[in-house]
């Protein structure tokens, strides 16, 4: 596995299917910090909940580890959906027929650095 560069966080198994978050997180990637936070607090997609806590979670691992840096100096280098488990469960239907259904988790895992890295 690369080193990671910046500070992660990660969400892992969180019940939602990953092609429905996939489109939140493509508004967001690459974006400055406060930017970000005001796309994801003004969309009405359960995906954007997910992301909006797990870039928050990156933001507070870089404030905390790095006291010299300000909100205002991060931004979201890496953001990646991942598949997860699924969970199965019995359907029951008419006449003694049964169906599957598949409930999809999926792993988020966010990346956030400095912008003054970035440029130099």
């Amino acid at each position: 596995m690369a080193k990671v560069t910046g500070y992660p966080a990660y969400g892992k198994y969180l019940m939602g299917s990953p092609s429905k978050i996939r489109p939140v997180a493509d508004l967001v990637r690459h974006k400055a910090y406060p930017e970000a936070m005001a796309i994801l607090d003004n969309m009405p997609q359960k995906g954007a909940a997910m992301i909006r806590k797990v870039v928050m979670s990156a933001a507070a691992n870089a404030l905390d580890q790095n006291r010299k840096l300000a909100e205002d100096m991060l931004y979201v280098k890496e953001l990646r959906i991942d598949d997860g488990p699924r969970m199965r469960r019995v359907w029951f239907r008419a006449r003694g027929r049964a169906d599957m259904l598949v409930k999809q988790m999926c792993h988020i895992s966010v990346v956030v650095d400095e912008i003054a890295k970035a440029e130099a």
